[in-house]
């Protein structure tokens, strides 16, 4: 088992044991070329020395950002936090899916998962952003911050909480955990608007007014600390439109994509993943390549026509060198793997093996 977050264990015991395969291992931290040469490239204003990481999901506490560090992903992306505790969703959250073609992210496919996950380029991703108390959290994001060696960052994503309070409380839960994530040090933020485990037709990134109005309060309080946006594939250019031209001048970039929606059953048609809620979750890996690709080709052909002032980070799909390369191709900036890093955790060192794409 190479994989750095097991997906056989639950999310707890991840947390209080991983990280595990070759990130549990001692690796000199930084190549010759990295050690001797400051960094060519930037991230969100900040040096790196390639824009290559690996994005909220699977880096669940410091330990697990260190590990990425020392294993040349330049970029890690502390898992998305909250303002108070939230339990993650039941065992199993990572299943093997399987996959005849890529996934079209217009339809709602239905889906095979299994535990076999050794065979796995594709995956469920089932958690229901489960985050720490503060208490916990902050200290721990704080030593995430320290691991970064120069040419590396830490991000801090984080998201609010929809408690039934009313529109005006969840913006200030949005503020409020963006303020503890700078407190800790987070050099850059990346608000998580995209999480399909709260309902795929519900994602706050579609609500443009509403993220336009939580962006604004954030960027008020956190002031010149770069903000991203994380968002899901959007259906039409004009819905699309519509969103980053009401959020270009208020935010620093934007992250596309999270997941893509299936269905999932077991072999005898029933939900795949037990609870209520759980028949749809989110896929990733190597079946979402085409959609990401997709998603980071339309908003760059926006960012070019408006004359934009945002960065672009391109996520999935991301699986061999070359995915990074397509990514590139298609306008993103910088580019983050999380599947593809689990299955091969050296996927930092062989991007650091080759010229950044151009």
């Amino acid at each position: 088992m190479t994989w750095f977050y097991d997906p056989r264990a639950t999310y707890e015991d991840n947390l209080a044991h991983g990280p595990f395969g070759a990130f549990a291992q001692d690796a000199p931290r930084d190549t010759a070329a990295d050690a001797m040469e400051a960094p060519r490239h930037t991230f969100a204003g900040q040096p790196v020395h390639r824009p290559f990481g690996i994005p909220a999901g699977p880096l669940v506490n410091a330990a697990f950002c260190a590990a990425a560090f020392t294993q040349q992903f330049d970029i890690a992306v502390y898992k998305t936090v909250r303002t108070a505790a939230h339990a993650s969703h039941p065992f199993p959250n990572c299943l093997a899916v399987r996959v005849q073609a890529p996934l079209d992210p217009d339809r709602l496919d239905t889906l095979c998962a299994d535990a076999d996950v050794d065979t796995a380029r594709s995956i469920t991703n089932s958690f229901g952003v489960p985050s720490r108390d503060p208490d916990a959290w902050q200290p721990d994001m704080a030593e995430a911050v320290r691991a970064a060696a120069p040419g590396q960052v830490l991000v801090g994503s984080f998201q609010g909480t929809r408690t039934g309070a009313g529109e005006d409380a969840y913006v200030a839960d949005h503020v409020r955990v963006a303020t503890l994530c700078v407190e800790a040090g987070a050099p850059v933020l990346e608000m998580n608007l995209s999480c399909p485990n709260e309902g795929t037709g519900n994602l706050l990134c579609f609500d443009t007014a509403l993220v336009a109005r939580i962006a604004a309060a954030v960027k008020e309080a956190v002031g010149d600390v770069p903000l991203l946006l994380k968002v899901a594939h959007f259906r039409t250019d004009e819905a699309l439109t519509e969103f980053l031209a009401a959020t270009a001048t208020i935010v620093d970039g934007y992250a596309a994509i999270n997941t893509v929606p299936a269905r999932l059953v077991d072999a005898s048609g029933a939900p795949a993943l037990p609870g209520a809620g759980r028949e749809v979750g989110g896929v990733c890996g190597e079946a979402i390549l085409p959609a990401a690709l997709g998603m980071v080709r339309r908003i760059s052909r926006w960012r070019a026509a408006a004359g934009a002032d945002v960065a672009l980070v391109g996520v999935g799909g991301v699986m061999r060198v070359e995915d990074v390369a397509a990514h590139v191709a298609a306008g993103a900036d910088a580019v983050m793997s999380a599947t593809g890093a689990m299955i091969d955790p050296q996927l930092g060192r062989r991007v650091a093996s080759v010229s950044w794409p151009r």
